[in-house]
């Protein structure tokens, strides 16, 4: 089994291993991964998922849509890289996914 992971904003490594076809915002809230909030549960409506991905694995987390776009414009520690968690579905092809979380949520 496969694994992803969490870095806090204060370097605090959480590694998760991977459920495929959950997506990341879900990996992150059944292990109690602190910093991920989904408070809208993953409609990409509120943004509280923000995470950054590493460069070298940003395109292989999809594409992103036009909700979540619009939920990352009004992110204040939006990054090059950024996407909502919520939107990333978690494949095998994803193992070794590094992704960092800012240090507030929306």
């Amino acid at each position: 089994m496969g694994q992803v992971t969490f870095v806090e904003h204060d370097g605090t490594d959480h590694e998760v291993g991977i459920e495929e076809g959950a997506s990341l915002m879900r990996h992150a809230v059944d292990n109690l991964v602190p910093g991920i909030d989904a408070d809208c549960g993953g409609d990409a409506s509120c943004g509280t998922c923000h995470v950054i991905v590493d460069q070298g694995w940003y395109d292989r987390t999809g594409s992103i849509g036009d909700d979540e776009q619009l939920m990352l414009d009004m992110t204040p520690e939006r990054a090059d890289t950024s996407r909502l968690a919520c939107q990333i579905e978690v494949t095998e092809e994803l193992d070794g996914l590094q992704v960092t979380l800012p240090e507030f949520q929306m």
